[in-house]
């Protein structure tokens, strides 16, 4: 077992182990070293993603627990990229993504072209997952994970949330007006801090990927981007310093709160009116 940085990924690999030893033993983590005849702080520190358990370390881990070769062969090829500075995972892989959001003390987040996620509201979700070409099961499906993330922003220690969203996402319409309305009336009143990157301040911003960069107490931070093809975690030091930069460039760029609010008001007041044409500034 090698001590290492953990990350995102090592993270929720190692509440994968955990939670097999709960279903398939009835051995607390100390009953389940001393089967193995391993140090207590071992299994914690595997199970929490904080050291790396080497290839004879899970064959004995996934044994203990009653799985066969295939599936430790399967666990294996994941397992060997999760302390890696660089993880990317395909979209509808939102368990990682879920456990960051969960364990992070400070989320900020810019999206260009939509609401984030963190704060959609379940008929704006819909719309925009039915727009992808998804099936209507799958929709329902992502729907459901999307809800379910957003469990964090009603917890009582929740996360300090800054969401900086371009003005773009406000006039591109998902749904009809009813929908929008819903929407608007969710950012404006219920959201942590919200600033809103106006049209005026040019294409540049447009064209920068929505990102994330989450914060953790003790925890190293993550940096996060996605897109249609592929979901990135980046823990390299260069990456984070990247996303801070990036995040001060924004602040430079965003309406303060009260600004971004009274804009917010106007998107609300208007949306039982034709809007002007919505692209109109980017010609």
């Amino acid at each position: 077992m090698t001590a290492i940085t953990s990350t995102a990924y090592s993270r929720d690999l190692g509440d994968e182990l955990r939670r097999l030893r709960e279903k398939f033993t009835s051995l607390t983590g100390f009953a389940f070293a001393e089967q193995l005849g391993w140090d207590p702080s071992k299994v914690s520190n595997i199970e929490n993603g904080k050291a790396r358990a080497s290839e004879i370390d899970l064959i004995q881990y996934l044994m203990t627990c009653g799985r066969d070769t295939p599936y430790f062969e399967r666990f294996r090829d994941r397992y060997r990229y999760a302390f890696d500075p660089y993880v990317v995972q395909v979209p509808d892989n939102l368990r990682t993504l879920a456990m960051t959001e969960a364990k992070a003390k400070k989320i900020t987040t810019y999206d260009v072209h939509t609401v984030p996620g963190l704060i959609q509201t379940p008929d704006y979700a819909r719309t925009l997952l039915s727009s992808g070409g998804n099936t209507p099961a799958d929709v329902e499906k992502f729907l459901k994970w999307r809800m379910d993330r957003q469990a964090i922003m009603r917890r009582q220690n929740r996360p300090e949330c800054t969401f900086y969203v371009h003005e773009l996402a406000l006039r591109l319409h998902e749904g009809d007006d009813a929908v929008m309305e819903e929407q608007y009336l969710r950012l404006l009143f219920h959201t942590h801090v919200l600033r809103v990157i106006p049209m005026s301040a040019g294409p540049v911003a447009i064209r920068r990927s929505a990102r994330m960069l989450f914060s953790f107490e003790k925890l190293v931070p993550v940096a996060y981007c996605e897109t249609d093809m592929a979901n990135v975690f980046a823990h390299d030091g260069k990456a984070i310093a990247q996303s801070r930069e990036f995040f001060k460039w924004l602040d430079s760029l965003a309406l303060d709160e009260g600004q971004s609010r009274s804009l917010l008001a106007s998107y609300v007041s208007g949306v039982r009116r034709d809007l002007d044409d919505p692209l109109a500034e980017l010609a």
